[in-house]
């Protein structure tokens, strides 16, 4: 079982897998200055100090804008969401990067540069 994690009234279980995490810095190698840490039991990527993606389980987020969000939706992708007792909560600024972006790098630095932007004018 992953790491659980209490905010508030919500309880979640959000652990970044280690091979995982390893497997999308390997693909962002070439980004440039790349630094990371844990986030709430997932785990954040930043660039230039600004956050433009986190992994919660095998799924890497990407930072989205109003001009990038349609291109994610377009292809099926889903904001990133959490339940408290409550209500299920969508952060509509970071969205789940498409299956097909992990399997080509070009095309999955051209959308982090992307991210990278829109967490540069957040």
């Amino acid at each position: 079982m992953g790491r659980t994690t209490s905010l508030g009234s919500m309880i979640v279980d959000m652990s970044a897998s280690k091979e995982f995490v390893s497997h999308v810095r390997e693909l962002l190698s070439s980004i440039g200055e790349l630094s990371d840490g844990s986030f709430f039991g997932g785990h954040a990527l930043k660039h230039g100090g600004r956050q433009f993606a986190m992994i919660m389980g095998n799924t890497l987020y990407l930072r989205v804008d109003d001009q990038t969000r349609p291109g994610y939706e377009a292809k099926g992708s889903k904001p990133f969401s959490y339940s408290t007792k409550v209500r299920r909560v969508e952060v509509r600024t970071y969205y789940a990067a498409p299956e097909e972006l992990l399997e080509s790098k070009p095309e999955l630095l051209a959308w982090a540069r992307q991210a990278i932007r829109a967490a540069a004018g957040a």
